[in-house]
């Protein structure tokens, strides 16, 4: 980050917190913010954007200095308070890193596990249409599913409850789902279980990284579905 600060005290004092917190100084420095601090903190951001802003303790920031920083996307903390400065921060930084974590985990394709229901098969092909019952995770349309075998099924068209179209089932829902590739009875049949396809390095990602953000069935299917890839590939998400 780049510190700007009106006393020397004040500068050490505000270097020994960000330190403590380990969060690395680009510029320390006494005066007004100037667009070359600006500058210093646009470097800094294209490398990691959760460092590349200034804090300013009693201090102006320069005409110039603001107009680049709008130009750039670069934000200036500003507070008269020390710790209040730094608190500030340190606040911004956490819900960034925790929004930026939560895009990313929003783009991975989720566990899920579903039952096919017995009596409520109501088309066999083109496309099938059928109940299932979701046991664990959430399935929702254009995710594929696979048997317990390992058998690729194709995709859900749509999802239905009451007769009506819906983004996601969760575990716990009884839906109808339709499939454009499988045919009832002899891909699909009453009572199987399937699960949501989930690319590998999807897979690594939410053992390994996303964890805490799954519910115990989740994950519980995720480890059945690692388990059903590894018979055919060994080192699957290893």
């Amino acid at each position: 980050v780049v510190l700007k600060t009106d006393t020397l005290g004040s500068l050490e004092a505000l270097t020994e917190g960000l330190k403590a917190r380990g969060i690395p100084i680009r510029l320390a420095d006494i005066g007004d913010v100037s667009k070359r601090d600006v500058m210093e903190a646009v470097v800094v951001g294209q490398e990691e954007p959760l460092y590349g802003v200034i804090l300013a303790f009693n201090v102006k920031v320069l005409p110039d200095a603001e107009e680049e920083a709008r130009a750039h996307k670069v934000r200036i903390f500003r507070n008269n308070i020390i710790y209040n400065l730094m608190d500030d921060y340190i606040r911004w930084m956490e819900e960034e890193r925790e929004r930026r974590e939560r895009n990313v985990f929003d783009r991975l394709v989720k566990p899920g596990k579903v039952e096919v229901l017995r009596g409520f098969i109501f088309r066999r092909a083109k496309p099938a249409i059928f109940g299932v019952r979701v046991l664990a995770g959430v399935i929702a349309p254009n995710r594929e599913l696979i048997r317990e075998d390992g058998k690729n099924l194709g995709k859900i068209s749509q999802i239905q409850e009451a007769g009506k179209p819906i983004s996601l089932a969760e575990a716990g829902k009884e839906v109808a789902i339709s499939m454009p590739k499988p045919v009832v009875g002899r891909h699909i049949r009453e009572g199987d279980i399937l699960y949501v396809d989930i690319p590998e390095e999807h897979a690594k990602m939410l053992r390994d990284r996303f964890a805490h953000r799954l519910s115990e069935d989740s994950l519980q299917a995720l480890k059945e579905l690692i388990e059903i890839k590894r018979r055919s590939n060994p080192i699957w998400a290893i």
